[in-house]
């Protein structure tokens, strides 16, 4: 079981409506950790996605911290729930979390396809991140 994972989906399930999660997701967006404005570039951006987003990673003791940047708010708010999930944990952990809170709480189900494409972008940006730390480990 995941904790931070059980915990989002505890917080979506008090909301009925969409419009509401939604307007939960962009108070999230407030909570992503800034990224350095040397990385809102060209290298960090991360393709796929609709709206632009940036991803940045460091590797801190054995564990990768994000940080990210969006000019799409939702798209923050989406990426701010990622960070949560995925900050912290080394890199085979991340490569094995199952996020399953993103259906559970009805994200994929209620995203369009260009955002739906967005989101599977920075998850596979964030796993990349946790291959090359692995990788330079071993």
């Amino acid at each position: 079981m995941d904790k931070i994972q059980d915990e989002i989906i505890e917080e979506f399930s008090v909301f009925d409506d969409w419009l509401d999660k939604y307007d939960y997701l962009i108070g999230l967006s407030d909570s992503l950790p800034a990224i350095a404005p040397e990385h809102r570039t060209e290298k960090y951006l991360i393709e796929g996605c609709q709206s632009r987003v940036w991803v940045d990673a460091r590797m801190e003791e054995g564990k990768i911290f994000y940080a990210a940047d969006s000019d799409a708010i939702i798209t923050k708010g989406i990426i701010a729930l990622l960070i949560r999930v995925l900050n912290g944990r080394s890199p085979q952990e991340v490569l094995d979390t199952d996020l399953y809170f993103i259906d559970a709480i009805g994200l994929s189900a209620n995203l369009s396809p260009t955002r739906a494409n967005g989101l599977a972008a920075m998850v596979k940006q964030m796993r990349l991140y946790a291959l090359a730390f692995a990788s330079k480990k071993e």
